[in-house]
Protein backbone atom coordinates (compact mmCIF):
# COMPACT_ATOMS: atom_id res chain seq x y z
CA UNK A 1 0.00 0.00 0.00
CA UNK A 2 1.50 3.57 -0.54
CA UNK A 3 2.09 5.97 1.84
CA UNK A 4 -1.30 8.02 2.52
CA UNK A 5 -1.01 12.10 1.66
CA UNK A 6 -1.37 13.64 5.31
CA UNK A 7 -3.03 17.11 5.06
CA UNK A 8 -3.64 19.04 8.92
CA UNK A 9 -5.45 22.36 8.94
CA UNK A 10 -4.90 24.78 11.56
CA UNK A 11 -7.05 27.64 12.13
CA UNK A 12 -6.48 30.70 13.97
CA UNK A 13 -8.38 31.33 17.21
CA UNK A 14 -11.30 28.94 16.23
CA UNK A 15 -12.52 27.60 19.05
CA UNK A 16 -14.62 24.46 20.05
CA UNK A 17 -17.70 25.35 19.79
CA UNK A 18 -17.00 26.89 16.03
CA UNK A 19 -18.31 24.09 14.05
CA UNK A 20 -21.45 22.67 12.90
CA UNK A 21 -20.12 18.87 14.30
CA UNK A 22 -19.18 20.51 17.52
CA UNK A 23 -23.23 22.14 17.91
CA UNK A 24 -22.82 25.39 16.24
CA UNK A 25 -25.09 27.46 14.59
CA UNK A 26 -22.43 28.54 11.48
CA UNK A 27 -22.79 26.34 8.68
CA UNK A 28 -19.63 23.97 8.11
CA UNK A 29 -20.31 21.50 5.99
CA UNK A 30 -17.05 20.99 4.68
CA UNK A 31 -15.86 19.81 7.79
CA UNK A 32 -18.92 18.73 9.32
CA UNK A 33 -18.41 16.08 5.90
CA UNK A 34 -15.36 14.65 7.22
CA UNK A 35 -16.36 14.42 10.92
CA UNK A 36 -19.69 12.12 9.51
CA UNK A 37 -17.14 9.55 7.57
CA UNK A 38 -14.10 10.16 10.50
CA UNK A 39 -13.58 10.63 13.84
CA UNK A 40 -14.24 13.98 15.93
CA UNK A 41 -12.47 14.60 19.39
CA UNK A 42 -14.07 16.07 22.25
CA UNK A 43 -11.17 16.49 24.84
CA UNK A 44 -8.15 17.80 21.88
CA UNK A 45 -6.29 20.59 23.31
CA UNK A 46 -3.79 23.40 21.86
CA UNK A 47 -0.06 22.83 23.86
CA UNK A 48 -0.62 26.36 24.55
CA UNK A 49 -3.70 29.07 24.95
CA UNK A 50 -2.01 31.00 22.07
CA UNK A 51 -0.80 30.71 19.04
CA UNK A 52 3.23 31.18 18.17
CA UNK A 53 3.78 28.04 21.21
CA UNK A 54 0.50 26.34 20.02
CA UNK A 55 1.97 26.11 16.74
CA UNK A 56 5.98 25.44 17.98
CA UNK A 57 4.36 22.35 19.50
CA UNK A 58 2.11 20.80 16.47
CA UNK A 59 5.10 21.44 14.32
CA UNK A 60 7.78 19.42 16.28
CA UNK A 61 5.90 17.36 18.95
CA UNK A 62 7.26 19.38 22.12
CA UNK A 63 5.85 22.06 24.26
CA UNK A 64 7.26 25.67 23.60
CA UNK A 65 8.38 26.56 26.92
CA UNK A 66 11.26 23.55 26.70
CA UNK A 67 12.44 26.18 24.52
CA UNK A 68 13.36 30.31 24.73
CA UNK A 69 9.66 31.06 24.50
CA UNK A 70 8.26 31.06 27.71
CA UNK A 71 5.28 33.43 27.55
CA UNK A 72 3.67 35.57 25.08
CA UNK A 73 3.89 35.07 21.59
CA UNK A 74 6.66 36.67 19.00
CA UNK A 75 5.27 39.85 16.56
CA UNK A 76 5.59 39.41 12.74
CA UNK A 77 9.37 40.32 13.12
CA UNK A 78 10.21 38.19 15.89
CA UNK A 79 13.14 35.70 15.48
CA UNK A 80 13.40 32.00 13.97
CA UNK A 81 11.91 29.89 17.01
CA UNK A 82 12.70 26.42 15.89
CA UNK A 83 16.39 25.21 16.26
CA UNK A 84 17.50 23.96 12.70
CA UNK A 85 18.51 20.59 13.90
CA UNK A 86 15.18 19.76 15.47
CA UNK A 87 12.91 17.21 13.91
CA UNK A 88 9.47 18.64 12.26
CA UNK A 89 6.59 17.19 10.65
CA UNK A 90 7.92 18.35 7.34
CA UNK A 91 11.36 17.22 7.79
CA UNK A 92 10.53 13.77 9.15
CA UNK A 93 7.84 13.20 6.14
CA UNK A 94 10.08 15.05 3.55
CA UNK A 95 12.96 12.62 4.16
CA UNK A 96 10.40 9.59 4.04
CA UNK A 97 9.86 10.61 0.95
CA UNK A 98 6.99 13.00 1.07
CA UNK A 99 6.69 16.65 -0.58
CA UNK A 100 5.60 19.47 1.47
CA UNK A 101 4.16 22.35 1.10
CA UNK A 102 2.96 25.08 3.88
CA UNK A 103 0.52 27.87 2.89
CA UNK A 104 -0.63 30.30 5.40
CA UNK A 105 0.00 32.00 8.73
CA UNK A 106 3.64 31.08 9.61
CA UNK A 107 4.44 32.87 13.08
CA UNK A 108 7.06 30.56 14.34
CA UNK A 109 9.58 33.69 13.80
CA UNK A 110 11.99 33.89 10.65
CA UNK A 111 15.72 35.04 10.32
CA UNK A 112 15.16 38.87 8.99
CA UNK A 113 18.15 40.77 8.18
CA UNK A 114 18.45 43.73 9.45
CA UNK A 115 20.05 47.32 7.75
CA UNK A 116 23.12 46.46 9.60
CA UNK A 117 23.46 42.97 8.67
CA UNK A 118 22.08 41.37 11.54
CA UNK A 119 19.75 38.61 11.98
CA UNK A 120 18.41 37.85 15.61
CA UNK A 121 19.21 34.56 17.30
CA UNK A 122 16.65 33.40 19.42
CA UNK A 123 18.67 31.28 21.47
CA UNK A 124 21.31 33.61 22.39
CA UNK A 125 22.03 34.67 25.83
CA UNK A 126 19.41 37.73 26.73
CA UNK A 127 17.88 36.88 23.19
CA UNK A 128 15.04 39.65 22.62
CA UNK A 129 11.93 37.50 21.90
CA UNK A 130 9.31 39.93 22.19
CA UNK A 131 8.94 43.03 20.47
CA UNK A 132 7.68 46.62 21.61
CA UNK A 133 4.47 46.92 19.17
CA UNK A 134 5.22 50.96 20.06
CA UNK A 135 9.01 51.00 18.38
CA UNK A 136 9.37 48.17 16.04
CA UNK A 137 7.50 48.94 13.11
CA UNK A 138 10.14 46.50 11.06
CA UNK A 139 11.65 49.55 9.44
CA UNK A 140 15.24 48.35 9.65
CA UNK A 141 14.64 45.48 7.51
CA UNK A 142 16.54 44.68 4.59
CA UNK A 143 13.19 43.03 2.82
CA UNK A 144 15.59 42.58 -0.40
CA UNK A 145 17.12 39.78 1.67
CA UNK A 146 15.98 36.34 2.22
CA UNK A 147 14.83 35.11 5.54
CA UNK A 148 16.61 32.16 6.88
CA UNK A 149 15.29 29.75 9.56
CA UNK A 150 11.48 29.15 7.88
CA UNK A 151 9.53 27.20 6.40
CA UNK A 152 11.58 26.28 4.08
CA UNK A 153 14.66 25.60 6.42
CA UNK A 154 12.61 23.19 8.28
CA UNK A 155 11.73 20.28 5.97
CA UNK A 156 9.09 22.35 3.39
CA UNK A 157 9.34 22.73 -0.19
CA UNK A 158 7.07 25.32 -1.11
CA UNK A 159 6.06 28.08 1.39
CA UNK A 160 3.24 30.41 0.27
CA UNK A 161 1.82 32.63 3.45
CA UNK A 162 2.39 35.54 5.94
CA UNK A 163 5.23 35.94 8.85
CA UNK A 164 2.84 36.27 11.63
CA UNK A 165 -1.10 37.36 12.41
CA UNK A 166 -2.98 39.35 9.95
CA UNK A 167 -2.61 42.17 12.31
CA UNK A 168 0.92 42.04 12.76
CA UNK A 169 3.30 43.32 9.99
CA UNK A 170 4.79 43.45 7.71
CA UNK A 171 1.79 43.36 5.82
CA UNK A 172 3.11 41.11 2.77
CA UNK A 173 2.88 37.54 1.62
CA UNK A 174 6.15 35.55 2.13
CA UNK A 175 6.80 33.41 -1.11
CA UNK A 176 9.23 30.73 -0.30
CA UNK A 177 12.12 32.73 1.38
CA UNK A 178 10.95 36.48 0.07
CA UNK A 179 8.67 39.02 0.15
CA UNK A 180 6.19 39.18 -2.74
CA UNK A 181 7.35 42.85 -3.46
CA UNK A 182 8.88 45.19 -0.61
CA UNK A 183 7.19 46.35 2.04
CA UNK A 184 8.35 50.30 1.26
CA UNK A 185 5.47 52.02 2.54
CA UNK A 186 3.48 52.55 5.50
CA UNK A 187 0.28 51.18 6.07
CA UNK A 188 -2.66 52.56 4.51
CA UNK A 189 -5.71 51.70 5.97
CA UNK A 190 -5.46 50.06 9.78
CA UNK A 191 -8.24 47.66 10.15
CA UNK A 192 -9.38 46.36 13.80
CA UNK A 193 -6.32 45.42 16.50
CA UNK A 194 -3.75 45.74 13.65
CA UNK A 195 -0.68 46.79 14.51
CA UNK A 196 1.43 49.93 12.61
CA UNK A 197 3.94 48.70 9.90
CA UNK A 198 4.92 48.68 6.50
CA UNK A 199 3.33 46.85 3.74
CA UNK A 200 3.42 46.49 0.07
CA UNK A 201 1.79 47.92 -2.88
CA UNK A 202 -1.95 46.84 -3.53
CA UNK A 203 -1.82 44.57 0.03
CA UNK A 204 -5.17 43.52 0.81
CA UNK A 205 -6.83 41.55 4.17
CA UNK A 206 -9.58 39.77 2.56
CA UNK A 207 -7.64 38.06 -0.41
CA UNK A 208 -5.13 36.60 2.01
CA UNK A 209 -6.86 33.34 3.06
CA UNK A 210 -8.29 33.31 -0.65
CA UNK A 211 -4.40 33.09 -2.05
CA UNK A 212 -3.50 30.56 0.47
CA UNK A 213 -6.22 28.03 -0.88
CA UNK A 214 -5.43 29.14 -4.44
CA UNK A 215 -1.66 28.11 -3.59
CA UNK A 216 -2.16 25.30 -2.04
CA UNK A 217 -4.60 23.95 -4.60
CA UNK A 218 -2.61 25.01 -7.14
CA UNK A 219 0.57 22.99 -5.28
CA UNK A 220 -1.07 20.11 -4.41
CA UNK A 221 -1.90 19.34 -8.67
CA UNK A 222 1.79 19.51 -8.93
CA UNK A 223 2.98 16.93 -6.99
CA UNK A 224 3.67 13.62 -8.82
CA UNK A 225 0.37 11.46 -8.45
CA UNK A 226 3.13 8.46 -6.90
CA UNK A 227 4.40 10.55 -4.93
CA UNK A 228 2.97 11.14 -1.20
CA UNK A 229 2.51 14.64 0.02
CA UNK A 230 1.89 16.56 3.36
CA UNK A 231 0.33 19.66 2.86
CA UNK A 232 -0.03 22.33 5.97
CA UNK A 233 -2.50 25.07 5.25
CA UNK A 234 -2.82 27.34 8.32
CA UNK A 235 -5.68 29.98 7.38
CA UNK A 236 -5.30 33.63 9.03
CA UNK A 237 -9.39 33.25 9.54
CA UNK A 238 -10.98 33.71 12.14
CA UNK A 239 -8.40 35.84 13.79
CA UNK A 240 -8.95 39.53 14.03
CA UNK A 241 -9.50 41.22 11.82
CA UNK A 242 -11.76 39.23 10.13
CA UNK A 243 -12.20 40.08 6.37
CA UNK A 244 -14.01 37.53 4.58
CA UNK A 245 -14.01 37.90 1.26
CA UNK A 246 -17.29 39.10 -0.52
CA UNK A 247 -18.46 36.12 -1.59
CA UNK A 248 -18.98 34.59 2.38
CA UNK A 249 -19.76 37.41 3.98
CA UNK A 250 -22.99 37.14 5.52
CA UNK A 251 -23.38 33.56 5.09
CA UNK A 252 -23.18 33.18 8.52
CA UNK A 253 -25.82 35.39 9.54
CA UNK A 254 -24.03 35.77 12.78
CA UNK A 255 -20.98 38.62 11.79
CA UNK A 256 -17.66 38.75 10.29
CA UNK A 257 -16.04 36.36 12.89
CA UNK A 258 -18.69 33.54 11.84
CA UNK A 259 -18.38 34.00 8.08
CA UNK A 260 -14.66 34.03 9.33
CA UNK A 261 -15.19 30.26 10.55
CA UNK A 262 -16.91 29.65 6.91
CA UNK A 263 -14.28 30.83 5.04
CA UNK A 264 -12.10 27.96 7.04
CA UNK A 265 -14.30 25.29 5.71
CA UNK A 266 -14.62 27.02 2.52
CA UNK A 267 -10.77 26.53 2.60
CA UNK A 268 -10.82 23.01 3.59
CA UNK A 269 -13.27 21.98 0.89
CA UNK A 270 -11.26 23.11 -1.60
CA UNK A 271 -7.87 21.39 -0.43
CA UNK A 272 -10.62 18.40 0.03
CA UNK A 273 -12.06 18.71 -3.65
CA UNK A 274 -8.12 18.88 -5.14
CA UNK A 275 -7.51 15.81 -3.66
CA UNK A 276 -11.09 14.26 -5.11
CA UNK A 277 -9.69 15.52 -8.58
CA UNK A 278 -6.59 13.19 -8.35
CA UNK A 279 -8.91 10.36 -7.02
CA UNK A 280 -6.59 10.06 -3.68
CA UNK A 281 -9.04 10.87 -0.71
CA UNK A 282 -8.84 7.06 0.14
CA UNK A 283 -5.93 7.35 0.67
CA UNK A 284 -5.27 10.75 2.43
CA UNK A 285 -5.57 11.57 6.50
CA UNK A 286 -7.07 14.72 6.89
CA UNK A 287 -6.63 16.47 10.47
CA UNK A 288 -8.61 19.99 10.67
CA UNK A 289 -7.82 21.19 14.30
CA UNK A 290 -6.75 25.00 15.97
CA UNK A 291 -4.46 26.87 17.59
CA UNK A 292 -6.36 28.03 20.17
CA UNK A 293 -10.10 29.21 22.03
CA UNK A 294 -11.79 31.78 20.48
CA UNK A 295 -11.37 35.56 22.13
CA UNK A 296 -14.53 36.66 23.78
CA UNK A 297 -13.51 40.08 24.88
CA UNK A 298 -14.34 41.52 21.49
CA UNK A 299 -18.03 42.77 21.21
CA UNK A 300 -17.87 43.31 18.02
CA UNK A 301 -17.35 39.93 17.19
CA UNK A 302 -20.80 38.95 18.16
CA UNK A 303 -23.40 38.36 20.38
CA UNK A 304 -21.64 35.08 22.36
CA UNK A 305 -25.09 34.33 24.13
CA UNK A 306 -26.20 33.80 20.53
CA UNK A 307 -23.37 31.55 19.50
CA UNK A 308 -20.89 30.24 21.62
CA UNK A 309 -17.81 29.99 20.00
CA UNK A 310 -15.56 27.93 22.96
CA UNK A 311 -18.93 26.11 23.60
CA UNK A 312 -19.56 25.90 27.67
CA UNK A 313 -15.72 25.35 28.31
CA UNK A 314 -15.07 28.23 30.80
CA UNK A 315 -12.46 31.00 29.33
CA UNK A 316 -11.40 32.03 26.21
CA UNK A 317 -8.01 32.75 24.07
CA UNK A 318 -5.00 33.14 26.32
CA UNK A 319 -6.70 30.63 29.65
CA UNK A 320 -5.28 28.21 31.37
CA UNK A 321 -9.33 27.22 31.64
CA UNK A 322 -10.71 25.00 29.19
CA UNK A 323 -12.15 27.79 27.00
CA UNK A 324 -7.90 28.61 26.25
CA UNK A 325 -7.41 25.82 25.07
CA UNK A 326 -9.71 22.60 24.07
CA UNK A 327 -10.01 22.34 20.85
CA UNK A 328 -12.41 21.10 17.67
CA UNK A 329 -10.26 17.89 16.26
CA UNK A 330 -11.43 16.10 13.19
CA UNK A 331 -9.02 13.68 12.01
CA UNK A 332 -10.67 11.46 8.22
CA UNK A 333 -8.96 9.24 6.43
CA UNK A 334 -11.67 6.22 4.75
CA UNK A 335 -11.03 2.91 5.17
CA UNK A 336 -8.89 3.58 7.78
CA UNK A 337 -10.48 5.82 10.24
CA UNK A 338 -13.84 4.62 11.48
CA UNK A 339 -16.71 6.57 10.12
CA UNK A 340 -19.00 9.03 12.32
CA UNK A 341 -16.84 7.85 15.87
CA UNK A 342 -16.75 10.38 18.76
CA UNK A 343 -13.17 10.20 20.40
CA UNK A 344 -13.14 11.00 23.95
CA UNK A 345 -9.66 10.57 25.03
CA UNK A 346 -7.33 13.50 25.56
CA UNK A 347 -5.66 14.71 22.85
CA UNK A 348 -2.89 17.34 22.71
CA UNK A 349 -1.66 18.69 19.51
CA UNK A 350 1.65 17.71 20.20
CA UNK A 351 -0.17 14.25 18.98
CA UNK A 352 -0.07 15.16 15.53
CA UNK A 353 3.40 14.88 14.57
CA UNK A 354 3.87 11.26 15.96
CA UNK A 355 0.68 10.04 14.93
CA UNK A 356 1.24 11.70 11.22
CA UNK A 357 4.79 9.95 11.51
CA UNK A 358 3.06 6.35 12.02
CA UNK A 359 0.22 6.91 9.52
CA UNK A 360 3.47 7.65 6.83
CA UNK A 361 5.05 4.09 8.33
CA UNK A 362 7.77 6.42 9.56
CA UNK A 363 9.77 5.93 12.38
CA UNK A 364 11.06 9.11 14.16
CA UNK A 365 14.14 9.63 15.24
CA UNK A 366 15.50 9.22 18.78
CA UNK A 367 14.30 12.56 20.79
CA UNK A 368 11.65 13.77 18.78
CA UNK A 369 8.09 14.30 19.48
CA UNK A 370 8.87 14.05 23.48
CA UNK A 371 5.54 15.27 24.49
CA UNK A 372 3.59 13.88 22.34
CA UNK A 373 1.79 10.31 21.20
CA UNK A 374 0.94 8.25 18.42
CA UNK A 375 -2.55 8.21 18.40
CA UNK A 376 -3.43 6.78 14.87
CA UNK A 377 -4.40 3.13 16.39
CA UNK A 378 -6.55 4.79 19.29
CA UNK A 379 -8.55 7.16 16.64
CA UNK A 380 -8.88 3.40 14.40
CA UNK A 381 -10.27 1.57 17.32
CA UNK A 382 -7.21 -0.93 16.70
CA UNK A 383 -5.69 0.11 19.73
CA UNK A 384 -6.01 1.53 23.10
CA UNK A 385 -6.79 5.21 23.98
CA UNK A 386 -4.18 7.54 25.75
CA UNK A 387 -5.05 6.52 29.65
CA UNK A 388 -7.53 9.37 31.24
CA UNK A 389 -5.19 9.91 33.48
CA UNK A 390 -2.65 11.20 30.89
CA UNK A 391 -0.96 13.91 31.85
CA UNK A 392 -1.44 17.01 29.73
CA UNK A 393 0.64 20.61 30.41
CA UNK A 394 -1.55 23.34 29.51
CA UNK A 395 0.12 26.76 29.20
CA UNK A 396 -1.18 30.81 29.12
CA UNK A 397 -0.26 33.72 27.51
CA UNK A 398 1.22 34.75 30.68
CA UNK A 399 3.00 32.07 31.46
CA UNK A 400 1.23 30.25 34.00
CA UNK A 401 0.80 26.08 33.87
CA UNK A 402 -1.90 24.10 34.55
CA UNK A 403 -2.24 20.28 35.07
CA UNK A 404 -4.46 18.06 33.67
CA UNK A 405 -4.58 14.51 34.51
CA UNK A 406 -7.49 12.06 34.41
CA UNK A 407 -10.54 13.79 36.73
CA UNK A 408 -8.39 16.42 38.15
CA UNK A 409 -6.91 19.55 36.48
CA UNK A 410 -4.73 21.83 39.01
CA UNK A 411 -4.03 25.55 37.75
CA UNK A 412 -0.99 27.15 38.88
CA UNK A 413 -2.08 30.65 39.11
CA UNK A 414 -4.99 32.84 40.02
CA UNK A 415 -8.35 33.58 37.90
CA UNK A 416 -7.10 32.64 34.03
CA UNK A 417 -3.16 32.64 34.87
CA UNK A 418 -2.87 36.10 32.57
CA UNK A 419 -4.85 35.69 29.25
CA UNK A 420 -7.69 37.41 28.28
CA UNK A 421 -10.03 36.96 30.99
CA UNK A 422 -8.80 38.36 34.59
CA UNK A 423 -6.00 39.03 35.67
CA UNK A 424 -5.99 40.07 31.81
CA UNK A 425 -3.44 40.48 29.27
CA UNK A 426 -3.19 44.32 30.52
CA UNK A 427 -0.94 42.53 33.67
CA UNK A 428 1.93 41.23 31.55
CA UNK A 429 3.09 44.77 30.72
CA UNK A 430 5.22 46.83 33.00
CA UNK A 431 3.50 50.29 32.97
CA UNK A 432 3.65 52.22 30.16
CA UNK A 433 6.25 50.16 28.40
CA UNK A 434 4.75 48.05 26.31
CA UNK A 435 7.17 45.10 27.18
CA UNK A 436 6.28 42.29 28.41
CA UNK A 437 7.85 40.78 31.85
CA UNK A 438 9.82 38.12 31.97
CA UNK A 439 7.45 36.51 34.74
CA UNK A 440 3.99 36.61 35.58
CA UNK A 441 3.94 40.27 38.27
CA UNK A 442 2.11 38.06 41.00
CA UNK A 443 3.96 36.48 43.82
CA UNK A 444 5.03 33.02 43.19
CA UNK A 445 5.70 32.35 46.67
CA UNK A 446 2.83 31.93 48.19
CA UNK A 447 0.48 31.08 45.45
CA UNK A 448 -3.12 31.30 44.86
CA UNK A 449 -4.23 28.79 43.05
CA UNK A 450 -7.21 26.14 41.52
CA UNK A 451 -8.30 22.33 41.57
CA UNK A 452 -11.19 21.40 40.21
CA UNK A 453 -12.71 17.45 39.69
CA UNK A 454 -13.51 18.26 35.99
CA UNK A 455 -15.41 14.78 35.97
CA UNK A 456 -18.58 16.69 37.81
CA UNK A 457 -17.29 19.77 36.97
CA UNK A 458 -16.10 20.55 33.95
CA UNK A 459 -17.25 23.97 33.86
CA UNK A 460 -14.29 24.79 36.54
CA UNK A 461 -16.50 26.42 39.08
CA UNK A 462 -15.64 24.89 42.29
CA UNK A 463 -12.16 25.66 43.25
CA UNK A 464 -11.04 22.54 45.88
CA UNK A 465 -7.41 23.95 45.83
CA UNK A 466 -8.12 24.01 50.04
CA UNK A 467 -9.60 21.58 50.03
CA UNK A 468 -7.35 19.02 48.65
CA UNK A 469 -4.23 19.49 49.13
CA UNK A 470 -2.76 15.92 48.80
CA UNK A 471 -4.18 16.44 45.25
CA UNK A 472 -2.73 19.24 44.51
CA UNK A 473 0.60 18.32 46.23
CA UNK A 474 0.64 15.40 43.26
CA UNK A 475 -0.19 17.18 40.71
CA UNK A 476 2.04 19.78 41.40
CA UNK A 477 4.98 17.09 41.53
CA UNK A 478 3.85 15.44 38.15
CA UNK A 479 3.88 18.94 36.50
CA UNK A 480 7.69 19.32 37.89
CA UNK A 481 8.83 15.90 36.41
CA UNK A 482 7.25 16.76 33.26
CA UNK A 483 8.77 20.57 33.30
CA UNK A 484 12.32 19.74 34.50
CA UNK A 485 13.64 22.89 36.10
CA UNK A 486 16.11 23.98 33.37
CA UNK A 487 13.10 23.93 30.27
CA UNK A 488 10.09 25.89 31.74
CA UNK A 489 10.57 28.66 33.76
CA UNK A 490 8.36 27.07 36.58
CA UNK A 491 8.66 28.71 39.79
CA UNK A 492 10.45 25.73 41.79
CA UNK A 493 10.10 27.64 45.11
CA UNK A 494 6.41 26.97 45.53
CA UNK A 495 5.71 25.85 48.49
CA UNK A 496 2.21 24.49 48.21
CA UNK A 497 -0.33 23.87 51.61
CA UNK A 498 -0.01 20.60 52.98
Amino acid sequence: MSKPNIVVVLADDMGWGDLGCYGSKIPTPHIDALAARGVRATDAHAASAVCTPSRYALMTGRYAWRGPLKNFVLMGHGPALIEPDRPTLATVLRDAGYATGAFGKWHLGLGWRHQDGTVRDAFAPGARLHDDVETDFGRDIDYTAAVTGGPTALGFDRFFGIAGSLDMPPYTFIDQDRTLGIPDREKEVYLTEQRPGLQVEGFREDEIDVRFAAEAVAWIRTVPTNQPFLCYVAPSAPHRPNVPHEGLRGRSGLGDRADGVCLVDDMVGQVVAAIDERGQRDNTLVIVTSDNGAPLIFTDDGDVTVHKPNGDWRGQKGDLWDGGHREPFVAAWPGHLPEGTVFDAPVCLTDVLPTAAAAARVRLPGGAAEDGLDLLGALAGTAEPPPANRPIVHHSLGGRFALRAGRWKAVFAPGSGGGFSEPSISNLFASGSGKAHANPPWDASHPDGQLYDVSVDPGETMNLWDASPNVVSSLYQQLRTICRDEDSGLPFDVSLKG
